[in-house]
Protein backbone atom coordinates (compact mmCIF):
# COMPACT_ATOMS: atom_id res chain seq x y z
CA UNK A 1 0.00 0.00 0.00
CA UNK A 2 1.47 3.14 -1.05
CA UNK A 3 -0.35 5.64 0.77
CA UNK A 4 -4.09 6.67 2.12
CA UNK A 5 -5.79 7.56 -1.04
CA UNK A 6 -9.35 8.52 0.89
CA UNK A 7 -10.99 8.70 3.43
CA UNK A 8 -14.90 7.84 3.16
CA UNK A 9 -17.76 9.40 4.81
CA UNK A 10 -21.44 8.34 4.71
CA UNK A 11 -23.62 11.61 4.75
CA UNK A 12 -27.46 11.91 4.89
CA UNK A 13 -27.35 14.46 2.45
CA UNK A 14 -24.71 15.23 -0.06
CA UNK A 15 -25.99 18.47 -0.79
CA UNK A 16 -26.21 19.48 2.62
CA UNK A 17 -22.96 18.67 3.26
CA UNK A 18 -21.41 19.96 0.23
CA UNK A 19 -21.72 22.91 1.55
CA UNK A 20 -20.59 22.22 5.20
CA UNK A 21 -17.12 20.41 3.80
CA UNK A 22 -16.84 23.51 1.51
CA UNK A 23 -16.59 25.92 4.14
CA UNK A 24 -14.69 23.31 6.55
CA UNK A 25 -12.28 23.21 4.12
CA UNK A 26 -12.59 26.78 2.09
CA UNK A 27 -13.07 25.20 -1.43
CA UNK A 28 -15.77 23.34 -3.33
CA UNK A 29 -15.73 19.54 -3.68
CA UNK A 30 -13.99 18.61 -7.47
CA UNK A 31 -16.03 15.95 -8.61
CA UNK A 32 -19.63 14.96 -7.94
CA UNK A 33 -20.27 11.31 -8.86
CA UNK A 34 -23.27 8.40 -9.38
CA UNK A 35 -21.84 4.52 -8.85
CA UNK A 36 -25.33 3.14 -9.88
CA UNK A 37 -24.20 -0.50 -9.07
CA UNK A 38 -23.32 0.79 -5.59
CA UNK A 39 -26.59 2.83 -5.29
CA UNK A 40 -24.49 6.08 -4.43
CA UNK A 41 -23.88 9.57 -5.02
CA UNK A 42 -20.65 10.89 -4.06
CA UNK A 43 -18.45 14.22 -3.67
CA UNK A 44 -14.94 14.64 -3.70
CA UNK A 45 -12.99 17.10 -1.45
CA UNK A 46 -9.05 17.87 -1.76
CA UNK A 47 -6.93 19.26 1.62
CA UNK A 48 -3.66 19.48 0.40
CA UNK A 49 -2.61 15.68 -0.95
CA UNK A 50 -5.26 14.51 0.85
CA UNK A 51 -8.72 13.67 -0.24
CA UNK A 52 -11.81 13.54 1.61
CA UNK A 53 -15.35 11.30 -0.11
CA UNK A 54 -18.77 12.22 0.87
CA UNK A 55 -21.06 9.25 0.35
CA UNK A 56 -24.65 9.58 0.30
CA UNK A 57 -27.02 6.50 -0.65
CA UNK A 58 -29.24 6.71 -3.38
CA UNK A 59 -31.58 3.33 -2.74
CA UNK A 60 -32.89 2.00 0.38
CA UNK A 61 -30.84 -1.20 0.16
CA UNK A 62 -27.21 0.11 -1.37
CA UNK A 63 -24.96 -0.20 1.71
CA UNK A 64 -24.15 3.05 2.53
CA UNK A 65 -28.18 3.62 3.34
CA UNK A 66 -27.41 0.23 5.68
CA UNK A 67 -24.52 2.00 7.56
CA UNK A 68 -26.32 4.78 7.90
CA UNK A 69 -29.34 3.43 9.02
CA UNK A 70 -27.18 1.21 11.70
CA UNK A 71 -24.48 3.97 12.60
CA UNK A 72 -25.75 7.65 11.50
CA UNK A 73 -23.32 9.40 9.66
CA UNK A 74 -19.34 9.22 10.24
CA UNK A 75 -16.24 8.00 8.57
CA UNK A 76 -17.31 4.94 6.50
CA UNK A 77 -14.35 3.88 5.18
CA UNK A 78 -10.68 4.19 4.81
CA UNK A 79 -8.78 4.18 1.34
CA UNK A 80 -5.33 2.70 0.26
CA UNK A 81 -4.04 3.15 -3.03
CA UNK A 82 -2.43 -0.02 -4.06
CA UNK A 83 -0.26 -0.08 -7.41
CA UNK A 84 -1.66 -3.66 -8.19
CA UNK A 85 -4.60 -4.39 -6.54
CA UNK A 86 -4.74 -7.89 -7.50
CA UNK A 87 -1.20 -8.79 -6.33
CA UNK A 88 -2.27 -6.79 -3.03
CA UNK A 89 -5.65 -8.77 -2.96
CA UNK A 90 -3.88 -12.54 -2.85
CA UNK A 91 -1.26 -10.81 -0.27
CA UNK A 92 -3.99 -9.55 2.21
CA UNK A 93 -5.68 -13.04 1.84
CA UNK A 94 -2.59 -15.15 2.61
CA UNK A 95 -2.39 -12.30 5.87
CA UNK A 96 -5.45 -13.59 6.67
CA UNK A 97 -7.87 -10.84 6.04
CA UNK A 98 -11.23 -11.46 4.57
CA UNK A 99 -11.79 -9.65 1.44
CA UNK A 100 -15.33 -8.76 0.44
CA UNK A 101 -14.98 -8.70 -2.90
CA UNK A 102 -12.19 -10.86 -4.66
CA UNK A 103 -12.64 -9.44 -8.00
CA UNK A 104 -12.17 -5.55 -8.12
CA UNK A 105 -14.91 -3.48 -9.05
CA UNK A 106 -15.30 -0.31 -11.03
CA UNK A 107 -15.69 2.33 -7.97
CA UNK A 108 -15.88 5.75 -7.96
CA UNK A 109 -12.78 8.41 -9.15
CA UNK A 110 -11.57 6.03 -11.77
CA UNK A 111 -10.58 3.33 -9.42
CA UNK A 112 -10.59 -0.52 -9.66
CA UNK A 113 -11.83 -1.22 -5.60
CA UNK A 114 -11.88 -3.96 -3.38
CA UNK A 115 -13.25 -4.30 0.04
CA UNK A 116 -11.74 -6.20 3.44
CA UNK A 117 -14.16 -7.20 5.87
CA UNK A 118 -14.23 -4.92 9.07
CA UNK A 119 -13.94 -8.00 11.17
CA UNK A 120 -10.50 -8.55 10.39
CA UNK A 121 -9.27 -4.91 10.25
CA UNK A 122 -10.25 -3.62 14.07
CA UNK A 123 -13.63 -2.76 13.11
CA UNK A 124 -12.41 -0.45 10.07
CA UNK A 125 -13.91 -1.16 6.34
CA UNK A 126 -10.62 -1.09 4.24
CA UNK A 127 -10.93 -0.40 0.46
CA UNK A 128 -7.86 -1.27 -1.93
CA UNK A 129 -7.88 1.61 -5.03
CA UNK A 130 -5.86 1.16 -8.03
CA UNK A 131 -6.21 3.67 -11.02
CA UNK A 132 -7.90 2.88 -13.70
CA UNK A 133 -5.26 3.32 -17.18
Amino acid sequence: MRKIEHIGIAVKSLEESNVLFEKLLGQPAYKEEEVVSEGVKTSFFMNGPNKIELLEATNPDSPIAKFLEKKGEGIHHIAFDVEDILVEIERLKSEGFTVLNETPKKGADNKLVAFLHPKTTNGVLIELCQEIK
